[in-house]
């Protein structure tokens, strides 16, 4: 895709920090800087989001989350990892290319990286009713 910026990335056309890459997933390191170690995950093939991603490169691209976790958690000194994604523009979602955000972290970094409720705005049963498959 021509005006996607991971694609871009995956391309060589932008510079980035690379941390993992092999035949269909790419990994670097978040620009923002807003965390140590902040890595993003990308299938190589193009996919807006998890949604349209076709099974082999979601896959691909989990099996690559997994093993950089492990590689932070074993290799690197961290203790632990978050692991997030954003599905459409109303969660959050900024670049239309399926990634996937690892944070890695340590007791008492300080970062809070669970979205903060207020209240569910409808009874368990009822949203049971909706979400259920089947």
């Amino acid at each position: 895709m021509t005006d996607c910026i991971f694609c871009k990335i995956i391309a060589g056309e932008i510079p980035s920090y690379r941390i993992y890459e092999d035949e269909r997933v790419y990994a670097f390191l978040d620009v923002a800087e807003d965390a140590d170690g902040h890595t993003l995950v990308v299938p190589k093939r193009h996919c807006s989001g998890l949604i349209d991603c076709d099974g082999e490169s979601l896959a691909d691209t989990v099996h690559a989350v997994q093993k950089l976790c492990a590689h932070y958690i074993r290799d690197c000194g961290f203790e632990g990892a978050n692991v997030l994604n954003f599905t459409g523009e109303c969660a959050g979602q900024t670049v239309f290319h399926l990634h996937f955000h690892i944070i890695p972290r340590k007791t008492g970094d300080g970062v809070y990286s669970f979205p903060r409720f207020k209240k569910c705005t409808r009874t368990l049963a009822e949203m049971q009713k909706i979400l259920a498959l089947g």
